[in-house]
């Protein structure tokens, strides 16, 4: 059983002393991810129950103008790169007209989504004319009969689709492979060779211990067991420096592409985290392991001034734990949420 005494309990008081968003461990906040919906048309195994999950009213959402100001108010706080999530943000109306909205901001230096994939090919020539930085396509095999067990949908071919749209348009893609232990880790090479034959980031994800996840799927997949797996295959690995990204990204002679590996569940990139999270309920998540920690939508509903939201924002994120295991422990109760109601 975890030890739920707060790790952090010895910490000075916080203090908010910094006009941009800075964490009392002295991490820079410069990426913003926002859910814009908790609605998906899959119901992958590690991420939702087969049922789904009890969704939001639209009125419980974020509206497009309010995530615009809320956009607007963390940028003059220092963001300077945001990702859409969701749920699948493409199941969500007006969804083309927010994302051009957001590449036409000179603050911002990227703006990138994240998607299944599913009916997006039909999209991606207006992503490439709006000039989206980046997509993250989420692709956990390459065999489409897994694909109907692991998502419990049909729809490989639509998936392939987008893919094959995102390459032909030439946006900077990386793929979001979740590692399952019993399920797909005989796909670890074949993923991998994606970044062999496409200048694309492959990217391997341990399992999160998020609601959805099967009893089959409760043994992780360690980021050390799946470089392994490449070290042994491949034999030559080269770590190439990436900044503040979660992953740790590696070379391989003759690809056009990298791979990388994300601890998610391990948490090993916690010291230089500089992303938040904004839930599709409006809540200001920290730590993707901590609880929402501040309710931007209440403010926002109630016509809080715009000086009031960025002073509670530097607050929250001042308050930041040092790690996501401190961010558990900090919990009430353990993490149930479907990733879908948190924001990928």
């Amino acid at each position: 059983m975890l030890n739920k005494t707060n790790p952090d309990s010895k910490n000075p008081p916080c203090e908010v002393r910094s006009s941009v968003l800075q964490d009392n461990y002295h991490r820079q906040i410069t990426y913003l991810r926002v859910s814009v919906t908790d609605r998906c048309n899959l119901r992958c195994r590690y991420c939702m129950p087969e049922q789904g999950i009890p969704l939001r009213t639209q009125s419980e959402l974020l509206s497009w103008k309010e995530m615009e100001r809320l956009v607007q108010i963390f940028t003059e706080l220092g963001i300077r790169k945001v990702r859409l999530t969701g749920g699948e943000p493409f199941v969500r109306k007006g969804i083309l007209d927010f994302l051009a909205k957001l590449c036409t901001r000179p603050e911002l230096s990227g703006v990138y989504v994240t998607t299944n994939g599913i009916g997006v090919d039909r999209f991606v020539p207006q992503l490439k004319e709006m000039g989206i930085s980046g997509i993250n396509l989420s692709l956990d095999t390459l065999r489409g009969d897994r694909f109907r067990l692991l998502a419990r949908r049909d729809a490989f071919e639509q998936v392939m689709a987008t893919f094959n749209s995102i390459i032909k348009q030439r946006i900077p893609l990386k793929i979001n492979a979740v590692i399952q232990e019993g399920w797909n880790t005989d796909e670890i090479i074949p993923l991998s060779q994606i970044a062999e034959r496409f200048p694309v980031e492959v990217r391997f994800i341990e399992t999160m211990p998020f609601r959805g996840s099967s009893a089959r799927m409760r043994s992780t997949r360690t980021a050390d067991s799946i470089r392994k797996v490449l070290l042994d295959y491949y034999g030559d690995m080269k770590q190439i420096p990436n900044g503040q990204s979660t992953a740790k990204v590696y070379r391989i002679p003759y690809f056009q592409g990298k791979i990388g590996i994300i601890a998610g569940y391990s948490r090993l990139f916690c010291g230089s985290c500089n992303r938040i999270r904004i839930t599709p309920a409006g809540r200001l998540k920290t730590c993707l392991y901590g609880e929402g920690v501040l309710n931007l939508k209440s403010l926002i509903r109630r016509q809080a001034a715009d000086d009031e939201i960025k002073e509670a924002v530097r607050r929250a994120v001042f308050a930041r734990r040092r790690n996501g295991f401190q961010a558990a422990w900090s919990r009430v109760g353990s993490i149930t949420e479907s990733m879908a109601a948190i924001g990928g």
